[in-house]
Formats: C-alpha cells, sequence, structure tokens
C-alpha cells in the first residue's frame, strides 16, 4: 500500500513538473505568434502598396510613327 501511495505521488510530482515546463513556454510561443502576425501584415501591406503605385504610375509616352527605334549601342 505504501510503495503505490510513493508510486502515485512520484508519478504526480512528475506531471506537475511537465506541465510548469510547458507553461512556462507559452508566453514566448504567443510573443512569436503576435511577431509573424505583424510581420505577415506588414508583407500584405507593401505589396498592396506596390501595386497602388504600379497602376498609379503613368504609360510611357506612345512611339511616334515616323521615328526609328533607338539604336542598340
Amino acid at each position: 500500500m505504501t510503495l503505490a501511495i510513493l508510486a502515485f505521488f512520484g508519478v504526480l510530482s512528475i506531471l506537475l513538473f511537465a506541465l510548469r515546463g510547458f507553461l512556462d513556454q507559452l508566453p514566448d510561443v504567443f510573443a512569436s505568434a503576435g511577431r509573424a502576425r505583424d510581420a505577415w501584415r506588414a508583407l500584405k501591406q507593401a505589396r498592396s502598396e506596390e501595386a497602388q503605385r504600379e497602376t498609379l504610375q503613368p504609360a510611357p509616352p506612345p512611339a511616334r510613327q515616323n521615328e526609328q527605334p533607338p539604336a542598340a549601342a
């Protein structure tokens, strides 16, 4: 009986130790997830700004009919 009680509390202490280690890591996991989310938002914003700049750029002037294209150097 005594051996069973000691075994039970030994297993319980190991489980509590493992749970404590897991819970200690959670703040770092949440901080890392927040940084990843912020980086993803910044990437999406940069892409949308780039797309807006491309649509706002004026078109190149039309080529004149009588002129020859520039010669290669």
